[in-house]
């Protein structure tokens, strides 16, 4: 008979064939979480269970934001030392983990309790919308507009709570055609915050749902918390539909208020805001109706009185008068270059008479005319001096009537009266 196998020594080292027994796994973890130190734990009770004849009692803590669970153990006796804890108290316990080794189970020891105070709350909210404000997850530039009469809105609410119908009846009131789609869930406790955001992603994946109101009828700051959980202002932030937070608290703002698009005081108030009044809207259309009308009148009887004033004119009320203005003036026009025409043709008349006169006055013809002549040589050239000539010298004069041919009997160099012979 062989010795058996050695166990493995770590978990890597385990086959199918050489598998660790459910008590050394059992032993591993029970060694391994008694490492662990004493820790302080925060959260909100959801479930607790008292055993007075144990001495114990077992409650289950939540966190609210990732909606998990843990399994505390308290001794009765120091649960009763403090002050009254119940179910839906948010609170801290300071525990040591233990591992049960007969059920395989995981457990915390409690060896105080503490309840988390509203100026604790109230702390952690501030401390936490300082750390979405620096993300500008309330910056006014992610706002979303609300449509100006929606035909489908969405609706979180109680369960048949006041708020639905606030918002259900001074809706319809003001605009009959609305229409909801209406999610009935927990507003306060541990189940709220999961579904809350759970029916806000349905009615955000809905195309017909035009805004989306979250709507509850005040409460105390304790109530109020799931409307300042980090989850669910994040999954607000995260939508595409615009979102109303109708909460109704005045002293205390809850998270959702600063991260939704618009803020209603009350479920009645974010009636109001989401839909138009369908009589003052009537009145308005009436009103703006008349004053489109007076506007077109005023516009018409202006243009009349410029069609009127147009017509007075005398180029519009007898166009004869003008054509027979310009015929007018253009007949004095053509009088007037008439006149300066036969004017410069008179001038120019009279010029070039005085002109002639001159001319004729200084031409040899007129010279002739008064008694002198030409004389030329046999070869036609004037002849101006005596000494040029000699005697029997054959000439020509020229007269103002006809010519003459003669012969040079004297010639003197100074002016004398010549003698010719023809």
């Amino acid at each position: 008979m062989t010795d058996p196998q050695p166990l493995p020594t770590r978990a890597n080292e385990t086959t199918a064939d050489q598998p660790w027994p459910v008590r050394l796994l059992s032993a591993k973890i029970e060694e391994y979480i008694a490492r662990m130190s004493p820790v302080w734990i925060e959260g909100q009770i959801v479930q607790l269970n008292r055993r007075p004849g144990s001495g114990m009692a077992f409650l289950t803590l939540r966190d609210t934001d990732v909606n998990e669970s843990l399994s505390v153990s308290i001794y009765s006796r120091v649960l009763q030392s403090g002050p009254q804890i119940q179910e839906g108290d948010h609170v801290v316990v300071h525990a040591k983990a233990s591992f049960w080794r007969s059920r395989g189970s995981f457990q915390m020891q409690a060896d105080q309790i503490k309840p988390v105070g509203v100026g604790d709350l109230l702390a952690r909210i501030e401390q936490l919308r300082r750390t979405l404000a620096g993300e500008g997850l309330f910056d006014a530039e992610r706002k979303k507009p609300l449509p100006f009469a929606p035909k489908v809105v969405g609706l979180i609410c109680g369960r048949e709570s006041k708020a639905e119908h606030d918002v259900h009846v001074n809706a319809a009131a003001r605009w009959p055609a609305i229409e909801f789609e209406t999610r009935e869930v927990a507003v306060q406790g541990n189940q709220a915050v999961s579904q809350v955001t759970a029916a806000l992603q349905e009615l955000d994946e809905l195309d017909h749902v035009e805004v989306i109101v979250i709507a509850r009828g005040g409460g105390s700051v304790e109530d109020l918390l799931p409307f300042s959980n980090e989850a669910l202002v994040r999954a607000v932030a995260n939508c595409h539909t615009p979102v109303v937070s109708a909460i109704g608290h005045e002293t205390d703002t809850p998270l959702l208020d600063l991260v939704a698009d618009l803020r209603a005081s009350t479920p009645t108030d974010a009636a109001k805001r989401i839909v138009p009044d369908l009589h003052e809207e009537s009145q308005q259309v009436a009103a703006a109706k008349s004053r489109l009308g007076e506007l077109v009148n005023y516009q018409i009887e202006r243009e009349e009185r410029r069609l009127d004033q147009l017509r007075s004119r005398p180029v519009i009320a007898n166009p004869e008068v003008v054509y027979d203005t310009q015929e007018q003036r253009l007949d004095d026009a053509l009088h007037r270059l008439r006149s300066a025409l036969d004017a410069t043709v008179l001038r120019a008349e009279r010029d070039l008479i005085a002109l002639d006169a001159q001319v004729r006055a200084l031409s040899p013809a007129q010279t002739l005319e008064r008694g002198y002549a030409i004389v030329r040589d046999s070869d036609g050239a004037i002849i101006r001096n005596a000494e040029l000539v000699h005697t029997s010298q054959q000439i020509h004069a020229r007269l103002a009537q006809g010519s003459i041919s003669a012969t040079v009997l004297e010639a003197q160099g100074e002016p004398v009266r010549e003698t010719v012979t023809s």
